[in-house]
């Protein structure tokens, strides 16, 4: 894997769904997130770090991922890491190029197994950082369903060089493709979908000050807080508006490449799933409501706009 080029980091993600960008206040109000650019394509919200946008709201008949982001260090690992997809065949829609959002820069567009458009950025607007208690500093994770999720694993690391940290049973598995335990987890399911998206926050007592944010506007969280086995990081997730599970976190375990050793988390034992025991398990209804709707992906979505 040491001959891979890598992808650099997670910037973020960009949802779809029907009336998503009418539930912009939520994210600003509740939520703790600011406005960096508004059009007519969608809301594109920051959190406290330098991301020109970490979350992005767009109007789609789908439910979904409109892209998930992320960035490369320069030009020339960007031209590196496109040379590299190309020859593990898989499908790119198009060369290196500039952007032409509001965020600017160069990079390249492509699918996952599962459709999923993938964005690579440099030289995009950086934000200055902001100095805001309690508010997210950056997306930490994207947890994503998937019917193949052993093919879809062999795929981000054999095609983008994500290396995997950790697994949950047989049932999820944590990729790393930085420092972080994971930027990208993928679960066993039945279909593609969204399973969450995880917010960071700055430290533990910032966590706890968002959750009580979160219960002064008259929402609880659907399961947590606690804290994670895998990734060590705690947890409390939340149901936005447009039904998609979001959820703050803080101190996630930070990987060194030359000692770490991928273990194996039971699911069956309460402790390795909530070291803190505060939790509890997800209800029926939490697990539901992170299976996701089915999103057929990039490619049907175009159809059906072309045919609507």
């Amino acid at each position: 894997m040491s001959d891979k080029t890598r992808v650099g980091h997670l910037r973020g993600v960009v949802m779809r769904a029907p009336g998503i960008t009418a539930t912009r206040n939520f994210y600003i109000d509740n939520w703790g997130l600011s406005l960096a650019h508004e059009d007519d394509s969608g809301v594109w919200l920051r959190g406290t770090g330098e991301e020109a946008f970490l979350y992005g709201l767009k109007e789609g008949p789908v439910y979904g991922i409109e892209y998930v982001h992320f960035g490369m260090p320069d030009r020339a690992s960007m031209q590196a890491l496109h040379d590299q997809v190309l020859a593990e065949g898989a499908e790119v829609l198009g060369p290196p190029a500039p952007f032409d959002d509001f965020a600017g820069g160069w990079g390249f567009e492509m699918l996952d197994p599962d459709a999923r458009r993938l964005r690579f950025r440099t030289e995009g607007l950086e934000q200055p950082v902001r100095e805001d208690w309690a508010r997210p500093r950056k997306v930490s994770h994207v947890v994503l369903n998937t019917a193949d999720m052993d093919g879809v694993e062999a795929w981000y690391e054999r095609v983008l060089g994500f290396r995997v940290s950790d697994y949950s049973a047989d049932q999820m598995v944590f990729l790393r493709c930085a420092s972080d335990h994971h930027s990208i987890a993928l679960v066993r399911a039945h279909y593609p979908s969204v399973n969450h998206v995880a917010f960071e926050l700055p430290s533990i007592d910032e966590f706890m000050r968002s959750i009580g944010r979160m219960k002064q506007k008259g929402m609880t969280p659907t399961w947590g807080p606690g804290r994670h086995g895998p990734g060590n990081n705690p947890f409390a997730y939340f149901v936005s508006p447009s039904g998609f599970v979001i959820e703050f976190t803080s101190e996630l375990q930070q990987i060194d490449e030359h000692t770490h050793e991928v273990q194996v988390w039971p699911r069956d034992d309460p402790e390795k799933m909530d070291k803190w025991m505060t939790a509890g398990a997800p209800t029926t209804a939490q697990r539901a409501v992170m299976q996701g709707r089915p999103d057929p992906g990039w490619p049907e979505l175009s159809r059906r706009n072309e045919v609507a």
